[in-house]
């Protein structure tokens, strides 16, 4: 088959031209392709991702956007994976037919992921990514780079020129879990009779059975040895010249065309899936845990508000009201951190129930709360300070608890579970350590009203 021919067959079934006879067009896909589109431009149009998470994954982002132009221009991405001097760069020249990657025999000749868009396809059709060897030096952070190209790859070729090493069979798995279909290419086939070859093919396809298809195990000869021939002329002498070998990868090339035709478009769809799925879960994870630092900022400034409030206050049991009133605000800032607003009524409502779970778990700690409230209206000199310090430090727990059950209670979406905000408002108060929290505040508290009397 002419090369023209075999790669406008593959333009035509990644992306019928409807300029060429004989070619029907494709009707509008509105289907997954479409729907995935849609889905990365969701992703990286979404107002409410912050600019710092942006930032983060800023390389990601750009990574969305390229499989979204690729989707638009109806690309098939191909990854070339194998050890070093396997021949993957001399297999990629061959299916291209021209010499678009770097072919030497040290190690490191490629030492960075390339690729090379077909002559026929300028904008569409098949791109080939060719990849560092996987036990190349400083082999680590290059194999990394093998496998970040993989997870944007539609499908692999993964190279070997003989029987697999514990090496390649590893990489061969890692592979198969980025959920692309592998190819496993016998490379230097020309090196082996027809009968070792057929061993070796079999011996192959029982190896990788796990994650290899059989009819996808398949011998190439990207760069064959040049022959050796022997001539007699017209008087008997013998003559010798050499013959150079054209590669053989026709095999290799129809079963690409035979995914292409039949899964190319759904699987860059797919592919595209999967990776905007993954940077989903990141994206999240990263707001996350940015709502969680900038909660626990506000948790702690109502913690110094409420403590320093409760300790000056010198009406008994007042203090504690005028707490209160504190606590409903943090849940109304909290509510607003993670894009739940409530209003002051439902906050106040909240920090009820809270409050209350509160009391039938700790009332003895209430109870103290109570009498030291009332002694401060009694006592005198330094004690009025070391108790003011005490009720301050149990305000500021009070404080934690609450905005601690309150944030749990909008994480899970303004709920409190199916155990219901008994069991919810336990496991915070289990989940803290009471005396490094009073041990924390009674020293803020301390400093702080020493500070004012000064």
């Amino acid at each position: 088959m002419a090369r023209d021919t075999w790669w406008q067959r593959l333009r035509d079934r990644v992306r019928p031209d409807p300029t060429r006879r004989g070619t029907t067009p494709a009707p509008r896909d509105t289907g997954g392709p479409t729907r995935v589109a849609d889905s990365l431009r969701n992703l990286l149009d979404d107002p409410t991702i912050p600019a710092s998470v942006r930032s983060e994954l800023a390389g990601d982002f750009a990574r969305i956007e390229s499989m979204l132009a690729r989707l638009e221009r109806g690309e098939l991405h191909v990854a070339v994976f194998g050890r070093v001097s396997t021949g993957k760069s001399a297999l990629g020249n061959a299916l291209l037919g021209r010499e678009a990657f770097q072919v030497g025999v040290l190690h490191g000749t490629t030492i960075d992921a390339a690729q090379a868009t077909l002559d026929e396809a300028r904008h569409d059709g098949l791109v080939l990514i060719d990849t560092p060897g996987i036990n190349e030096l400083d082999g680590e952070a290059r194999e990394r780079l093998a496998f970040d190209v993989a997870e944007v790859s539609d499908l692999v070729v993964f190279v070997c020129d003989g029987d697999l090493t514990r090496e390649e069979l590893d990489a061969l798995k890692t592979l198969a879990a980025t959920q692309r279909p592998l190819l496993l290419a016998l490379n230097k086939a020309d090196r082996y009779s027809a009968d070792e070859l057929a061993d070796l093919l079999a011996q192959l396809r029982q190896r990788v059975a796990a994650v290899v298809r059989a009819d996808n195990v398949l011998a190439v000869a990207a760069h064959p040895a040049p022959r050796r021939l022997v001539e007699v002329d017209a008087r008997g002498h013998e003559q010798e010249r050499t013959q150079i070998a054209t590669p053989d990868v026709a095999a290799l090339r129809e079963r690409l065309l035979a995914i292409a035709t039949h899964e190319g478009k759904s699987l860059s769809a797919i592919n595209a899936g999967l990776y905007a799925g993954r940077l989903t879960d990141q994206v999240s994870a990263r707001i996350a845990d940015t709502r969680k630092t900038v909660a626990a900022k506000v948790i702690h400034n109502y913690c110094i508000a409420k403590g320093v409030a409760v300790a000056l206050n010198p009406i008994p049991v007042a203090d504690l009201l005028a707490a209160a009133g504190l606590d409903a605000a943090m849940v109304v800032q909290l509510s607003r951190v993670y894009g739940l607003p409530l209003t002051r009524t439902e906050s106040g409502r909240l920090v009820a129930v809270i409050s209350a779970q509160l009391a039938a778990l700790m009332g003895a700690i209430w109870g103290i709360q109570l009498v030291a409230s009332a002694l401060k209206g009694v006592s005198a000199g330094l004690s009025v300070l070391v108790t003011a310090a005490a009720q301050g430090a149990l305000g500021w727990y009070a404080t934690v608890l609450i905005g601690r059950a309150a944030e749990r209670y909008l994480i899970a979406g303004k709920s409190w579970g199916e155990a219901g905000a008994k069991r919810a408002v336990a496991e915070v108060v289990a989940s803290l350590d009471r005396d490094s929290i009073l041990r924390e505040a009674r020293e803020e508290i301390l400093k702080r009203l020493k500070s004012r009397r000064r």
